[in-house]
């Protein structure tokens, strides 16, 4: 996707990273750390798998980080679920960056991966308290289907079909 078409707002960068880097990891620290105070249950990494992120490192997977202005604001995850399907995860915006469309922005970039390395589907869960992304999925066309995972703190799963 082209950065001239930056939804709602200037200055809305995305690029491919690392998951080990280090913007990468002030993302991931601060969306662990926002699941934790949002669960009721809290949020333990080792339960979730979250602390393995090999999955998301090219050439399997992909992580990209939204940058506001040059500072880290937003990421998410694209890896192979199985072949033909894919699976979003680790999708997060920063509080103070929500409302300018870099959710929907992240979301409609990892579609377009997924086309370009030949999937069909993507999969996503989410945790019922996560209201925001529920919205988001919904809106973007994911519709509620069966239980494809064990993840522990999902309430609802959802599927596109990608044309």
């Amino acid at each position: 996707m082209s950065r001239a078409r930056l939804t709602r707002g200037r200055g809305v960068e995305t690029a491919a990273a690392d998951p080990s880097s280090p913007d990468a990891r002030r993302c991931l620290e601060q969306y662990f750390a926002e699941l934790a105070a949002r669960f009721s249950a809290g949020f333990d990494r080792g339960r979730d798998g979250a602390g393995d992120l090999r999955d998301l490192a090219p050439p399997a997977g992909c992580l990209l980080i939204a940058r506001l202005a040059g500072e880290p604001a937003g990421c998410a995850g694209l890896r192979a679920l199985e072949p033909g399907v894919g699976e979003i995860k680790r999708m997060w915006v920063a509080p103070e960056a929500r409302g300018r469309g870099i959710g929907r922005r992240l979301l409609c970039e990892l579609e377009e991966l997924a086309r370009q390395r030949g999937m069909h589907a993507l999969r996503l869960d989410t945790n019922e308290s996560l209201s925001e992304a529920l919205q988001l999925y919904r809106s973007s066309g994911y519709r509620e289907i069966a239980r494809f995972n064990d993840n522990p703190y999902a309430h609802h799963w959802f599927e596109k079909i990608l044309s």
